[in-house]
């Protein structure tokens, strides 16, 4: 019988494409969700069966035991950028990863993943980091030898920094740069998922290794790579961080003044608190080339989803080679 694996978020970004590689390894996938239905999508990865979309609440302990048993190893995907509703960080991110491992432990599984972030830092005044650093913290207690991925800015086809970005782009005169000078090492999200099977095969020691792709580029940069590729001219405008965190601030004001009409995923204080550090691999980290990963370059990949945000779109090249030849 093929062995079976647990993924926590497996229809999330990162989640899919973890759960799409283990099932070309043969293995048989669970993928567990909010919402299953919604994560049908997941079902063609492989044969008839193969992968499977479950319900589970992360922040119930026998939704999450109920997924796993008999699973050969897990993953968890689980996190968010921003709190909504019960999501909140602490139960996600700290308490969810926290109740993943204990219950992996207990039900004597080997091998455990959890997806984390560059930036965790049990000390830091941004929650996201904090609690991030914490749900680390928990799985190596209950599972030391767990592999622990903190990657950098994620890109990739479904990705919610570059599109969102370039959704912007195409409707606004200008794009508002929080952090300019921070520095990002965006790192594709096969490459993320090829290190998580990796761990889950046994062929990645234990511990943790930091994400990153072979560019690093301040927010400013990153923002004109973006508009050259899309073909349009936009006015980058620097905002300071005080002026970020009023503007933050408003915008959660607005959502609380209007009941969750309005949820505030534009800029949060916690955010602006991220975007103050750089984002980037640490000197000495193990990271995708200790995997035997050669890391993802932007201009491999970036031209494959954003064609879709030029003007002409699919027609752009096509344009500009028939304006080239009205020139000549």
């Amino acid at each position: 019988m093929s062995r079976l694996v647990t993924i926590y978020g497996g229809s999330g970004f990162v989640g899919r494409y973890i759960a799409r590689r283990m099932a070309q390894e043969g293995w048989r996938v669970r993928v567990a969700v909010r919402r299953p239905n919604e994560a049908i999508f997941v079902r063609p990865y492989g044969v008839v069966g193969q992968v499977e979309p479950v319900f589970c609440n992360i922040r119930d302990d026998a939704s999450v035991e109920s997924v796993m048993k008999g699973a050969d190893a897990v993953v968890n995907c689980v996190g968010i950028l921003n709190e909504v509703g019960a999501n909140r960080f602490g139960p996600v991110q700290a308490e969810g990863a926290e109740r993943v491992a204990r219950i992996a432990a207990a039900q004597g599984i080997a091998r455990m993943v959890q997806i984390s972030a560059i930036g965790a830092d049990a000390k830091s005044d941004s929650a996201y980091a904090r609690t991030k650093a914490q749900g680390e913290q928990a799985v190596l207690t209950h599972m030391p030898r767990a592999v622990i991925l903190r990657p950098s800015i994620v890109f990739g086809p479904e990705d919610g920094f570059f599109n969102r970005f370039a959704g912007m782009a195409k409707i606004s005169p200008a794009l508002p740069v929080v952090g300019a000078t921070s520095r990002f090492q965006p790192v594709y999200v096969d490459d993320v998922a090829q290190a998580a099977v990796k761990a889950v095969l046994g062929e990645a020691a234990p511990g943790i290794y930091e994400l990153g792709g072979p560019e690093i580029e301040d927010f400013r940069t990153l923002m004109r790579r973006l508009l050259a590729e899309i073909g349009r001219r936009r006015v980058l405008v620097p905002v300071p961080f005080p002026l970020a965190a009023v503007m933050a601030g408003a915008l959660t004001v607005l959502e609380k003044l209007t009941l969750g009409l309005f949820t505030n995923t534009l800029l949060t204080r916690d955010q602006v608190r991220q975007l103050r550090r750089d984002n980037v691999v640490s000197d000495g980290a193990r990271g995708l080339e200790a995997l035997g990963i050669t890391p993802t370059p932007m201009s491999a990949i970036l031209p494959e989803y954003l064609w879709g945000y030029r003007p002409g779109g699919q027609y752009a090249a096509i344009r500009a080679s028939a304006s080239n030849l009205r020139k000549d």
